[in-house]
């Protein structure tokens, strides 16, 4: 529990009607979850506006309103708050409410189109092998040390996130890293925590459905950066041409990395290959896990952090070589008749693109590679043709089938990546709506040496049809397949 007045504190304020010397029990934004005696926070949300559930939340048990336009009829009983901005007054209060957590911690926020999960997973595993207590918010899983709690969301809603960030710190954790979202840094689900340092990976075409424009997508990212305090690290990749754009305004201390810029955390690959990458980090010859040319760059943003963070960097760069990806992101499996199978989570043009390229700088030539990849329903629409165009271009045989099509029609999903293959490409691409049928027959056309990369659903474990997740995991549904066949 906790006053009223306190829990306002740093919320911009319009009016009050009624006392703030009050005890809140709890802070809620869904009605559902309302309980006697909380604080209701009215905000505006994309598909729902909490103002409408005002009154439900009153006769639920609210004691305290806080909204951005106050009820016609106002309940005596019943303390309201104005503001402005009830999205950022909810992340506020929230933070007061649980004794600003997010100040106790060494709290690393990663931004960017892709990487975010793998470097907030490979940090959390780095620093756990270094002996720290340490929190994880990703888009797979949220830990807390070695527990796991389910993930829902890439950044979870202000309430959720400071009750986990106050059982980090109720479990000694010092170090926490989370994926922030541009949905989220937009929606204020970040406004009032204290960030010690943010790294940004890269940014490319992706979520435009909701940003609209590419500028307003980059403008999201800078906003982080922006509200960094003076304390803070700011490391950014050198090598994208944004990088140095999310610097302008911050107040934070600036670093960059790179493996073709001039950088302060600066890498070189000498090797790169199915079994792993080895990089030439600070004039230091070192041998890691992951593979491909993204992993690298995300290798040295997780390095460049923890050397930020005051660790020694010849003990970072032992630890880090021993650590591996999180699930989804190029997880590799070789069958017993020699087809080597990837999954991967690329469901943006340039993760995509990334994946193939790193999948065919490694091969040898004379196997055969087989793309299977869909595009979600519900979201951003032109990047369909551009992943179907990717596909076809970098791969000896395509399929494409459907991924989670939401409340869309898959075939016309389907159409629309097919627009984006070319007529010389049209003769190695098949069509299979099914995705557990396009899995098969990826599998039935490969051979012994043959590459399968199974793209875009990674880690997740269902396919959301009409608003339900029906159970499907690729990977499963990969060994079912490779066990039906034979291989």
């Amino acid at each position: 529990m906790a006053l009223l007045k306190d829990i306002l504190y740093k919320v911009k304020l319009t009016s009050v009607s009624g006392s703030t010397d009050i005890e809140i029990v709890s802070v809620q934004f869904d009605s559902r979850k309302v309980e006697k005696g909380c604080l209701f926070v009215a905000t505006k949300g994309v598909q729902v506006d909490g103002h409408a559930y005002i009154t439900a939340a009153i006769e639920k048990g609210a004691v305290a309103v806080l909204c951005e336009v106050l009820p016609i009829e106002l309940n005596a009983a019943i303390t309201y708050i104005q503001t402005n901005d009830s999205n950022s007054a909810l992340g506020i209060t929230a933070s007061n409410f649980y004794g600003n957590p997010s100040a106790g911690l060494q709290l690393v926020g990663i931004t960017g189109t892709n990487g975010k999960t793998t470097s907030v997973t490979l940090l959390h595993r780095l620093f756990r092998k270094l002996g720290y207590n340490v929190g994880l918010l990703s888009t797979v899983e949220n830990k807390i040390n070695d527990r796991t709690i389910p993930a829902t969301h890439t950044t979870p809603d202000a309430v959720a996130m400071n009750k986990l960030l106050k059982e980090m710190l109720q479990a000694d954790c010092t170090h926490c890293f989370m994926e922030v979202s541009s949905h989220s840094i937009v929606q204020q689900r970040i406004a009032g925590l204290k960030f010690a340092g943010a790294v940004f990976t890269n940014i490319t075409h992706d979520h435009l459905d909701y940003h609209q424009t590419f500028e307003a997508y980059i403008k999201a990212k800078k906003l982080l950066f922006d509200n960094l305090p003076p304390d803070a690290f700011a490391l950014v990749n050198a090598d994208d041409k944004r990088g140095k754009v999310m610097l302008q305004n911050t107040k934070a201390a600036t670093n960059t990395f790179a493996l073709r810029s001039v950088a302060h955390f600066k890498g070189k690959i000498i090797t790169n290959s199915f079994q792993g990458l080895e990089l030439e980090i600070d004039n230091k010859d070192v041998w890691f896990k992951l593979t491909g040319v993204f992993n690298a760059y995300n290798l040295l943003g997780v390095y460049g952090t923890a050397v930020l963070l005051g660790e020694d960097a010849d003990e970072v760069l032992t630890a880090l070589s021993t650590v591996s990806s999180a699930k989804g992101r190029f997880e590799q499996l070789v069958t017993a008749s020699g087809i080597n199978v990837i999954v991967d989570y690329a469901h943006t043009p340039d993760a995509l693109e990334n994946v193939l390229n790193t999948i065919n700088e490694i091969r040898n030539g004379n196997e055969k590679l087989l793309t299977v990849v869909g595009c979600g329903g519900n979201r951003d629409k032109e990047k369909r043709p551009l992943m179907a165009e990717i596909a076809s271009r970098l791969s000896d045989i395509l399929v494409l089938t459907s991924d989670n099509p939401r409340n869309e029609d898959p075939e016309d999903i389907l159409r629309q990546m097919q627009n984006g293959v070319r007529k010389t490409g049209q003769k190695k691409t098949f069509s299979i709506l099914d995705r557990k049928e396009a899995i098969k027959m990826a599998v039935q056309l490969a051979e012994e040496n043959d590459i399968i990369l199974i793209a875009g659903k990674g880690h997740e474990t269902y396919q959301e049809i009409k608003g339900i997740k029906y159970p499907f995991d690729d990977k499963k549904v990969l060994a079912e397949m490779l066990n039906l066949l034979g291989k």
